[in-house]
């Protein structure tokens, strides 16, 4: 059998680019059961309530949901249980001193298999405000209007 190449997106998390001021991104292996590749393969799974936690100079991933394979059995994993995130020591005290430093958290950004692996890409976040939010849809709104303006423009058109 051929091995895969390149990168197959599964989930993406796009609620935390609209919540948080994105720092710095890793990407980082997972320690997965059978089952769970399985399900991932079939395009199942669900970022929204993650998050990542340093434990012990471990780095794990809580509140994915990864729901069970359905041709499964007894093996079937939890569909909710915590994974641990493989990442250079350097890297987990990298993550660790700032999290403890500036107060930012670890979300998860997108699931996706990278030449056949299971690969999350994690950032270091800081959380934004209401108003933050509310500025960041209106620059998106006046940024898409010029740019429409300006596509008119070229093609002719009148205002």
């Amino acid at each position: 059998m051929a091995r895969e190449q390149g990168r197959k997106l599964i989930a993406q998390n796009k609620k935390a680019r609209h919540d948080y001021h994105i720092e710095d991104t890793y990407e980082a292996g997972l320690v997965l059961q059978g089952t769970e590749v399985k399900s991932l393969r079939m395009g199942r799974a669900s970022l929204v309530d993650g998050f990542v936690d340093i434990d012990g100079h471990e780095a794990w991933l809580h509140g994915v949901h990864i729901p069970e394979y359905s041709q499964g059995t007894w093996t079937n994993h939890a569909a909710r249980r915590k994974r641990k995130l493989l990442l250079n020591r350097v890297e987990i005290d990298k993550i660790e001193r700032r999290v403890n430093e500036k107060g930012l958290t670890v979300v998860p950004l997108s699931l996706y298999f990278k030449d056949g692996r299971a690969k999350v890409e994690i950032a270091l976040a800081k959380g934004k405000k209401s108003w933050d939010k509310r500025a960041a849809l209106a620059e998106r709104q006046a940024n898409r209007e010029t740019e429409q303006a300006v596509g008119r423009r070229l093609k002719g058109m009148r205002d």
